[in-house]
Formats: structure tokens, C-alpha cells, sequence
């Protein structure tokens, strides 16, 4: 699976976030940018140093016109947990059947202690008001995730 093309509409999507509210792309087009982050698993120790970061970088973010939504097959009820145990400041969206994460490209196959599975890639795409990806960010280290990230926004918004 490839990941959508800069410069193109987003891929269009509705889903619930940690307090069961349906969330969908079109809500924010022409209302703000948006920070579209997928990562694999809620309370694990790399999806928490990247939320955190983004918690903390959050202000910074909106003063950019920017929101921030996380994305990965946890369900409601461990997203809002994750939220409440890190005092997160953004909406995280469930994906369970991953056909979101399918759509942009981020479900593929992984080798992590020697095995390989199926699971979703940490990537952040960066959408702009007119619902156009901006750019897509894949490469990076989850300690310093929000720090490249404001400075991508900085460049590309």
C-alpha cells in the first residue's frame, strides 16, 4: 500500500473519537489545517512519548491553525483512558477495522523482534484547509516527532 499523494484531496473519513462522538475530515476544511498522525498502539511506550510531545507542542500548533488528530485501531474506550491518563489536549480517533489507516497507506506488513505481522506505520500527514495533503512525515524518531513536526508546519502551511 502506498501513501496518497501530496498535493491531492486527503482521503475522506468519519470516525468516533475517545468520548464515542463521530469525527470527519470535511469537519475542518476550510476552518483549520490538520495534524493526521497514525500510530500503532495506545499506552505503549513509543505511542506515548509521541503524544506527549504533541500534547505539549499543542498550543504552539493551534497558533498555526493547526488541530491535531491521532488515529490508530484501539478502541474507544482505551482511547479515552490513554487521553485521561496522559491528560492529552487533542482528539484520538478509533479505527478498529483499520480501513482508515488502509486508506492512507499505513497498515502494512512490520517485523518487530524478528516477526513479521500486519500493523499500522507511524506517519504524520499534514492536510491544509482546502482538504489538500501538504506533506507526509515517515521517517522520524518519536522523541523528537512534534519538534520536526512544528517546524514542517512552519515550512509547508
Amino acid at each position: 500500500m502506498t501513501f496518497p499523494k501530496v498535493g491531492n484531496l486527503a482521503p475522506a473519513f468519519s470516525l468516533k473519537d475517545q468520548d464515542g462522538n463521530k469525527v470527519s475530515l470535511k469537519d475542518f476544511r476550510d476552518k483549520k489545517n490538520v495534524v493526521l498522525y497514525f500510530y500503532p498502539r495506545a499506552m505503549t511506550p513509543g505511542c506515548t512519548t509521541q503524544a506527549c510531545g504533541l500534547r505539549d507542542t499543542e498550543a504552539e500548533l493551534a497558533k498555526r491553525d493547526c488541530v491535531v488528530l491521532g488515529v490508530s485501531f484501539d478502541p474507544v474506550a482505551k482511547l479515552k483512558k490513554f487521553q485521561e491518563k496522559y491528560d492529552l489536549n487533542f482528539t484520538l480517533l478509533s479505527d478498529e477495522d483499520h480501513a482508515v489507516i488502509d486508506k492512507y497507506g499505513c497498515w502494512q506488513l512490520k517485523k518487530f523482534m524478528g516477526k513479521e505481522n500486519m500493523g499500522t506505520v507511524r506517519t504524520t500527514f499534514i492536510i491544509g484547509k482546502d482538504g489538500r495533503l501538504k506533506y507526509i512525515l515517515d521517517k522520524f524518531k518519536t522523541k523528537t516527532h512534534h519538534e520536526d513536526l512544528v517546524a514542517l508546519v512552519e515550512q509547508n502551511l
